[in-house]
């Protein structure tokens, strides 16, 4: 049996992260060709990462409870002997796990104590995702002119999603689909500044579904109320909140001919599988270290409650095709 080199690719933050991490994961992939890598993350990316072509295996473990789930992953690691890690989660318990493999952890591409980095980059707190592990892998050796100047790094291309996606075979005498907008209008219920009423939704709902856009609302089980209220004025929109997993997800968002959201995990999956998208972000500067890249209008408020409906309005008709 042939003798194969074994990578490690660890990322099991948050959907956003995970989403801007693709970008890596295909370049750590045309780097080690042959290898067999294999992905430490989470179940809720399960389905989304075997359906991209850059792991071999996946392991849903990446999330730790316990003395003994810890000792477990530090087995398995050790017995895997891995050629190199990379570490594209950065966060405090990557570098936990690094310092249990010590004293001979292997090769490892990432955190290595708190937030010390190997490369020890005194501007890469300040990068966004995209450049910061650009910046990583250029360090690791494997990517030699890394784009890391503010906005060079390539967005994740999430084209995969489509070619490996059934095709749908048409009704004869139906009629053509319409094209759909996706709305987001969901996001963090303890922080309800970065939410767009769900009224403002309604009301665009309203003027996009006049113009002959169907409507399709995703989102979480906990925000199908959302979608209720949306439908009291577009009676036709969709709602597909709770019935959809993160596969089926980017696949409409490969399909969408726009999609308009607060600052979710979801919503950087659509943009990155290719739906021009409107983000709406508040608070601090967060959208310049971890937003959404592509065809994506990102729109800023204190407060969303303060951000008209004609703005939304307006940047949505500027992304949607003419």
């Amino acid at each position: 049996m042939a003798n194969f080199e074994k990578i490690l690719v660890i990322q099991a933050g948050t959907i956003g992260e995970f989403v801007l991490s693709l970008a890596a994961m295909r370049r750590i992939r045309q780097a080690h060709q042959r290898a067999r890598i294999t992905l430490l993350t989470v179940p809720d990316f399960q389905a989304l990462a075997r359906t991209s072509p850059y792991f071999n295996e996946i392991d849903t473990s990446g999330v730790p409870q316990g003395p003994g789930e810890w000792l477990s992953l530090r087995r398995r690691i050790k017995q895997a002997q891995y050629s190199r890690v990379y570490d594209l989660q950065g966060s405090a318990w990557t570098a936990t796990l690094f310092q249990i493999l010590r004293p001979f952890p292997p090769p490892w591409s990432g955190p290595v104590s708190g937030a010390k980095y190997r490369h020890r980059n005194p501007q890469r707190e300040t990068m966004h995702v995209l450049e910061r592990q650009a910046d990583q892998l250029h360090v690791a050796g494997i990517w030699p002119n890394a784009p890391t100047a503010p906005g060079d790094a390539p967005a994740p291309d999430l084209s995969w999603i489509l070619r490996r996606a059934p095709e749908a075979r048409p009704t004869p005498g139906a009629q053509a689909p319409k094209s759909f907008v996706l709305l987001v209008p969901g996001g963090n219920e303890k922080a309800p500044y970065r939410r767009w009423p769900v009224s403002a939704y309604a009301q665009l709902a309203g003027k996009l579904f006049a113009s002959g856009y169907d409507i399709v609302i995703i989102g979480g089980p906990q925000e199908s109320a959302l979608a209720r209220t949306i439908q009291k004025t577009v009676g036709r929109a969709r709602d597909l909140t709770g019935r959809t997993d993160f596969a089926q997800i980017a696949l409409l968002g490969a399909k969408a001919v726009l999609a308009v959201g607060n600052d979710t995990g979801p919503l950087h999956l659509i943009a990155a599988a290719g739906a021009p998208t409107v983000a709406l972000f508040a608070g601090g500067p967060e959208e310049a270290l971890a937003g959404p890249r592509g065809h994506v209008a990102v729109l800023h408020a204190p407060d969303l409650a303060n951000l008209s409906v004609d703005t939304v309005a307006n940047a949505s008709w500027s992304l949607l095709p003419r």
